[in-house]
């Protein structure tokens, strides 16, 4: 072969390689099953895009941010990550978007859709992979080590986990302090006159469990608009909001409502107003939000700060 034709094979080697991931030629890889079922092969990962606010936190505190090239707009802790280019809403996706950041890992927790658009992804020659989700505080443990082990960080993952469930155990203690447990809704929203409230199987009623505060309207499943005769015959003694919507949903706004005239939320003017991925998420600071929410809903005891950690920030609490 002539020195031309070599080195002609030589650079289309070459374009080759740097084209293809390098995990392909590493020879590490690792098995996963996701919560589709599916097992997914995945290799280093360099490049990661991250979709779910709790799988970002996750990231960020496994020390891995810096692998991170692109996040969904519930991704807004650690504040860090909100430089990064975004994909959209983790409901909304469009899988040209997430792919046209060239990572060689996506990472989304369970319930990112639309479906068709995961179903385009997972049919995608980039790995794939959605993690379980739940609400309760397990669940923030089995991600936390799920996505871990998918990159092979399971050490760091312990020392995260063993942190949690020191702050999980401490928040059991401020919880058995409650001596009768008050009852609170959740309103996602107002916007059409009727309170967008959050049933069972949602991530507010699973705090409220961490918290120690009954969900008022816990006869259903999701999030569902109430009537006025149902929230007020639910007697709430406080109602919960995200307070990146506290601009729309002031006291004056909330205690006006029919639904929540007259309640005993409204006599107290106990409206309170947690961010939504720190309230939300089940990540690293579960226990931090639920100790925050005790301490909103509970003002009169005498609720102790749980010990800051590297992943950790005030929340941004208020109650009105």
């Amino acid at each position: 072969m002539s020195s031309r034709a070599i080195c002609a094979a030589l650079s289309f080697a070459l374009f080759f390689l740097a084209d293809v991931p390098a995990k392909t030629f590493a020879g590490e890889t690792t098995a996963v099953t996701d919560a589709h079922g599916r097992t997914v092969e995945v290799g280093k990962a360099d490049k990661i895009v991250s979709i779910g606010g709790a799988v970002t936190e996750i990231l960020f505190a496994l020390g891995l941010g810096e692998r991170v090239v692109g996040i969904d707009l519930t991704s807004t802790y650690p504040p860090e990550a909100r430089g990064l280019p975004q994909v959209g809403y983790m409901g909304a996706l469009s899988p040209e978007g997430v792919l046209s950041l060239a990572p060689d890992l996506v990472i989304a927790v369970e319930g990112s859709g639309p479906p068709d658009a995961i179903e385009v992804l997972e049919r995608a020659s980039v790995p794939f992979v959605l993690v379980p989700e739940a609400y309760d505080a397990e669940s923030a443990v089995r991600k936390i080590r799920f996505i871990a082990d998918l990159l092979g960080v399971g050490e760091k993952g312990e020392e995260v986990v063993a942190a949690l469930r020191a702050d999980l155990d401490a928040l059991e203690g401020i919880r058995a302090s409650i001596a009768e447990r008050r009852k609170a809704i959740f309103v996602l929203g107002m916007s059409t006159g009727a309170p967008l409230v959050a049933g069972g199987h949602t991530a507010a009623n699973g705090i409220f469990t961490l918290a120690g505060v009954e969900n008022a309207l816990s006869g259903f499943s999701g999030y569902k608009p109430a009537s006025d005769e149902a929230a007020m015959g639910a007697a709430p003694d406080a109602v919960v909001i995200m307070a990146e919507r506290g601009h729309e949903l002031t006291p004056e706004v909330v205690f006006a409502a029919p639904a929540f005239a007259g309640t005993p939320a409204a006599r107290n003017g106990r409206l309170v107003a947690l961010s939504g991925s720190y309230m939300l998420n089940f990540g690293p600071r579960t226990a931090h939000a639920a100790r925050d929410l005790i301490a909103a809903v509970y003002p009169e005891l005498a609720v102790p700060e749980l010990p800051a950690r590297p992943w950790t920030e005030a929340g941004s609490t208020s109650a009105h």
